[in-house]
């Protein structure tokens, strides 16, 4: 299976291409830790063209996962046509992840690649892949340290591809979600030092869900308390203000969010900003 380019690429791009398929080739068997975002799906898209059987796709199961999310990443997996299993995590039975401090993504790493590394060693010595690109160094990531003492590489960012060049790729190799908005994991939604439990966690993912049934495709809902504060990418802003200023709207959605177990709901006006709790750091 080769993937047959259906836009051109930049020369940058084109040999970032080249250089990311002769990184997987040149590997004996691959592991991809595997999300169903945009970046760990375009490592498992090239893992699957250049290894075929001899790659694998693993995605981390638990609550801090989006149901909506872990659909769609067996969905793209199934579309790869690469193997794909889940396995399931335990971060919310360590304190040093439940407590939620500016570490927390330390220790959700260390218990996924803790599970990878003895499935990798099984399997004939299988490198683990992850989708850290480029970009993803310059921002508060723990999780990229515990990753490294595993021994993980990280092709895209190796290879200086950022997060614009990954969607770039994802289109011109006809992946569908190249677009797909990025989408961390649930506990991302709840302000460091403030407790992590699954049932917190299901409430995010519940509101997060009615939202998006609602027909806002890119959405946080970030809890903080008792509170719920929706987070909407700042173009759709006007929209979301003129559609909730209809008091039957309005009333619809505090009723939403009131049932699932909030006691306030309030839109950000500035807007979805990724990251947007590591400025407590």
């Amino acid at each position: 299976m080769a993937f047959t380019l259906l836009d051109p690429l930049s020369a940058p791009l084109a040999r970032g291409l080249d250089q990311l398929r002769a990184l997987i080739a040149q590997l004996p068997r691959v592991l991809v830790a595997y999300s169903g975002g945009v970046d760990s799906a375009l490592v498992a898209a090239i893992a699957m063209e250049q290894r075929g059987p001899a790659a694998e796709a693993i995605t981390g199961v638990s609550p801090a996962l989006a149901p909506h999310l872990r659909r769609e990443a067996v969905q793209q997996a199934r579309w790869l046509g690469i193997r794909h299993r889940e396995i399931p995590t335990a971060e919310l039975a360590d304190p040093a992840y439940a407590s939620n401090p500016q570490e927390r993504c330390y220790a959700c790493k260390r218990e996924l690649h803790s599970l990878l590394a003895p499935i990798a060693a099984a399997a004939a010595g299988a490198v683990v892949l992850d989708g850290v690109n480029q970009d993803d160094l310059g921002d508060h990531r723990p999780g990229i340290r515990a990753a490294r003492e595993f021994g993980v590489r990280s092709p895209l960012a190796e290879l200086g591809i950022d997060k614009a060049g990954v969607r770039q790729l994802s289109r011109a190799l006809g992946l569908p979600w190249w677009d797909k908005p990025a989408q961390p994991c649930l506990a991302s939604r709840v302000p460091y030092g403030e407790p992590i439990t699954a049932e917190r966690l299901q409430l995010v993912a519940a509101a997060e869900a009615w939202l998006l049934a609602q027909g806002w495709p890119e959405v946080r809902v970030r809890s903080q308390g008792q509170t719920a504060r929706i987070e909407l990418p700042a173009a759709q802003l006007g929209e979301a203000l003129t559609r909730w200023a209809e008091p039957g709207t309005r009333t619809e959605l505090v009723a939403a969010f009131l049932n699932l177990g909030f006691s306030a709901v309030a839109l950000d006006l500035e807007g979805l900003v990724s990251g947007k709790l590591n400025r407590e750091i």
